[in-house]
């Protein structure tokens, strides 16, 4: 395979092509671009302005932040963004007129946003949910009583992928506007499963705020009112609730609820195979990351749980970026407690690598990132290009 390349958006279209097995032909006809000006742009001859570098990211199955020449640039359009997902919402309750598509093509299109979450594609997913927010809530103004569950179902799945971006960018009071209309929309959807998966995601609002006994609560009254678990998404939506709940008592300073969560978390997830439930990985390999999670939240004293199983274990590729990355950068934080620089940096390098855009924006990454560069002199180069690329400080 060749080697990744260091600079120019054309070399970077033509190493991710020929990773994909594309000529320059399929890829120019799978974006929908003319042949020669794809081999214009990969030899250098000419740029690629937004739209034509998310096309050829879309032909090739990945996230225009990988072609750009700055990956800043990636964080900065998203950021630049964020005002239009807050528009996007300010008059759920009072759409405008416009056009709404039917159902079958709106729910291909919310499907593909959760693709992007999952994916931690962050630039798609702000360049394409105001629009389809938009378009959402008038549909679900529009739709017939009878069609009122499934677009409710949709919007609220929207929403989620609104708020990934709002929560990991750290707009946090847009974040739980956005939370609170997912519970909003809840009742209309009338689907146990879809309300279990909002309390998950508000757990975020009680992480923000620094309270995390109110938000076990929460959580544990959310377990409490979930559908019993007799099929494999109900079982997933109370595992995951569990899940959740380990990690935020973990926060709490909670080890007999964090522990006892976590067991439930496995008994359940030994039953379901690895799978994405209700918008939520959820599964054996799931339920094993949030053990690190659990060990990291628990402080220093608990980190060699998390050594151990990194040392027998690691993320499979099926599992979605976000998860995978998120694995890595708590492993970095338990090595770098542990005394461990060389192995915190290299977890922090792997999960730059399984999702970018994830990565580069997490507090914890700066942070670690920062604290390394103060410990290890002797690797002053690669570690200061890492701290400059996270803006650590």
């Amino acid at each position: 395979m060749p080697s990744a390349p260091h600079g120019g958006i054309g070399r970077r279209i033509a190493y991710h092509r020929s990773v994909a097995r594309l000529t320059q032909q399929q890829l120019a006809d799978a974006a929908m671009i003319h042949v020669g000006t794809l081999r214009k742009i990969e030899r250098g001859a000419r740029g690629a302005g937004a739209g034509i570098v998310e096309a050829i990211a879309a032909a090739l199955g990945i996230d225009p932040s990988l072609l750009l020449a700055d990956r800043a640039q990636a964080s900065s359009r998203v950021k630049a963004a964020i005002p239009a997902l807050s528009a996007a919402i300010a008059a759920y309750d009072l759409p405008d007129d416009g056009p709404v598509r039917a159902l079958p093509q709106l729910s291909q299109a919310v499907a593909e946003a959760v693709t992007w979450r999952l994916a931690a594609q962050y630039v798609q997913i702000t360049r394409r949910l105001p629009d389809l927010l938009t378009e959402l809530f008038r549909a679900l103004h529009d739709a017939p009583p009878e069609q009122h569950p499934n677009v409710a179902r949709l919007a609220a799945s929207a929403l989620r992928s609104a708020d990934a971006v709002a929560y990991k960018f750290g707009a946090y009071d847009l974040s739980a506007r956005l939370v609170e209309l997912m519970r909003w929309a809840a009742p209309e959807a009338d689907d146990g499963i879809l309300t279990a998966a909002i309390a998950y995601v508000r757990t975020e609002t009680f992480f923000a705020a620094g309270t995390h006994a109110a938000g076990l609560r929460a959580l544990e009254r959310a377990v409490d009112v979930a559908p019993p678990p007799g099929d494999p998404r109900a079982i997933a939506a109370r595992g995951a609730l569990h899940m959740r709940a380990a990690v935020i008592a973990g926060r709490a300073g909670d080890v007999d609820a964090a522990d006892t969560h976590l067991a439930e978390a496995r008994r359940l997830g030994d039953q379901v195979p690895e799978a994405i439930y209700a918008g939520t990985a959820f599964g054996p390999s799931s339920v094993r990351i949030h053990e690190v999670s659990v060990a990291v939240s628990l402080g220093s004293d608990f980190v060699h749980r998390a050594l151990e199983i990194a040392r027998e274990w690691a993320p499979p590729p099926q599992l979605p970026a976000e998860r995978r990355s998120g694995f890595y950068i708590e492993l970095a934080r338990a090595q770098l407690w542990s005394g461990l620089p060389d192995d915190a940096f290299e977890s922090l390098k792997v999960a730059r690598k399984i999702a970018p855009q994830h990565t580069r924006d997490h507090r914890w990454v700066r942070e670690d990132a920062a604290t390394l560069r103060r410990l290890k002199r002797a690797d002053a180069e690669s570690l200061t290009s890492f701290a400059e690329w996270c803006h650590a400080t």
